[in-house]
């Protein structure tokens, strides 16, 4: 069968890989084409036996907008690159277009495959229950079957009438399968060629808004931590996105007198191994935060938006958590630092209180054994790779 997905983020790439390993194992003569980025082509590459027609059409890092103003601002490439999608999905013929998050541009998709007779599944649901909850109506109009990751959203689906599949989160996959799990910290310094010693591990975002206004807080919160005598010695490592490149972070790097300053350290493409090593993470808003509670990783989650934006989601979003960890235990495990509240000295103190405080660490850590223990087990993925394509195979609605 033929298989069109759309990852249109860096979390997108991730769920996407997995999925697609399972679309392989469970239909060895499946062709795929995507939309993604590194993750989902390295999959490709080494379980696809097709080229040709089948691979990459577009990386996730020429169109991924976030924010109601960016969308705004950038609303002309994103208009584009839906005209181009639509023109390429015509022209493959493809037996279903899979969906992956990315609402603002898979919505236009998800109806105009619906309406050229194309079957339609949305696989990473968005997130309605926390705004804009009047998608729902073309959810139930376009998608013909919705599949879901998050227990919280069992409820809520239901609630509103959407047919829909849960067979767990599909990070627990991806995060027990990491290299991250099984190689030891002093494996990892050495293979960075990294010294002996505690460091905080900080991720900024995968997108470049994100990036601009997270890395000035998190270069003077590792200056003020440095300047504290019993945290002199330690190191700052930035798990930097895949798709960035060095300069996205050295701007924020320079420093007048940098044999004073703190050691700041720059790692792409090792995110999970940098978080699972760390004393302490400092984490952008995002699925990173859920990694890291399944990394084991003690965390205080920052999030920094436009003004514009924040002022807009403040009267829509509806609900009382950021962090997708929070949300599934309803209450909060790790603090989150919103918009003003995301500066440098919060971050110090809350990093120091993660440190200092056994008790505070421990409760934190048990609740992450909490959320573990509601996402489910492993085998998400090709859980529903099979389940989707059985859907097909009958050519029904299970």
């Amino acid at each position: 069968m033929k298989y069109y997905i759309i990852a249109g983020e860096a979390s997108g790439d991730l769920h996407g890989s997995n999925l697609m390993k399972g679309i392989y194992h469970e239909d060895p003569e499946a062709h795929i084409r995507f939309w993604g980025g590194d993750f989902v082509n390295e999959v490709f590459s080494e379980m696809s036996e097709y080229e040709g027609e089948c691979g990459l059409v577009k990386h996730y890092k020429d169109g991924a907008i976030m924010g109601f103003w960016e969308v705004f601002v950038k609303a002309g490439k994103l208009l584009g690159n839906v005209k181009f999608c639509k023109n390429d999905i015509m022209s493959w013929k493809p037996d279903v277009v899979i969906l992956i998050d990315y609402p603002g541009f898979n919505f236009k998709i998800a109806k105009f495959a619906h309406n050229r007779g194309i079957k339609v599944f949305y696989y990473i649901a968005p997130k309605v229950w926390a705004s804009r909850e009047g998608r729902i109506k073309a959810l139930k109009r376009d998608v013909d079957r919705l599949f879901i990751v998050f227990p919280f959203e069992i409820p809520y689906f239901k609630s509103k009438g959407i047919s829909f599949i849960y067979k767990g989160n599909p990070l627990v996959d991806a995060i027990d399968s990491s290299i991250a799990l099984t190689e030891d910290r002093q494996a990892f310094l050495q293979r960075n060629g990294l010294p002996d010693k505690p460091y905080i591990a900080m991720l900024a975002g995968s997108r470049k808004g994100e990036i601009n206004t997270m890395m000035p807080v998190l270069a003077e919160f590792a200056k003020r931590l440095h300047r504290i005598p019993e945290y002199a010695g330690y190191m700052f490592l930035i798990a930097a996105a895949p798709a960035r490149n060095m300069s996205d972070y050295s701007t924020y790097l320079t420093d007048e007198n940098p044999e004073e300053g703190p050691d700041i350290r720059v790692l792409f493409g090792q995110t999970q191994s940098i978080v699972k090593n760390a004393e302490a993470a400092v984490v952008n808003s995002g699925t990173a935060s859920l990694e890291t509670v399944l990394l084991g990783t003690p965390q205080v989650v920052g999030f920094i938006t436009g003004n514009l934006t924040y002022a807009i989601a403040k009267r829509i979003v509806k609900v009382k958590y950021i962090s997708l960890g929070n949300l599934i235990i309803d209450r909060l495990a790790f603090k989150e630092l919103i918009q003003d509240e995301c500066n440098p000295e919060n971050i110090l103190n809350e990093v120091k209180n993660i440190i200092e405080n056994g008790e505070y660490r421990k409760r934190m850590l048990g609740d992450y054994a909490e959320i573990r223990q509601r996402l489910g087990g492993k085998g998400a993925s090709r859980a529903v790779a099979s389940a989707m394509i059985d859907i097909l195979r009958e050519g029904g609605n299970q």
